[in-house]
């Protein structure tokens, strides 16, 4: 079985508009599982410049399905191991929720791998 690492990955700027409001980060930030593979998520890390807790938010198919948030100019790294398979024909995508107003930088990587 052939498998292929996949990475969404840099450091976009963000401007908050609630933190109940999360909106696209960039259109690099997004990912179609091709027919006949499985995606499975690995790992997520990530950094905050601003002043304000914010979350990056996978979103497969337009929902959330997973929340990590970000302290303020701090970092996070979170193993997924493989916590479920993301089956072909999902959109995977990156959002942030920030407070209104709140500007900064995020850094993000998503490691993920398709068989």
């Amino acid at each position: 079985m052939l498998t292929k690492n996949l990475f969404l990955q840099g450091i976009y700027p963000f401007h908050g508009v609630g933190m109940d409001k999360p909106v696209p980060i960039h259109s690099a930030l997004s990912h179609y599982v091709p027919d006949g593979v499985v995606n499975q998520t690995l790992y997520f890390r990530g950094g905050n410049s601003s002043p304000e807790l914010i979350a990056v938010v996978l979103m497969r198919n337009g929902v959330p399905m997973r929340y990590f948030p970000i302290g303020a100019k701090s970092d996070v790294h979170v193993p997924l191991r493989v916590v479920e398979d993301i089956e072909a024909g999902s959109v995977i995508e990156l959002f942030v929720s920030a407070p209104e107003g709140v500007r900064g930088s995020v850094v993000v990587d998503l490691g993920m791998v398709e068989h």
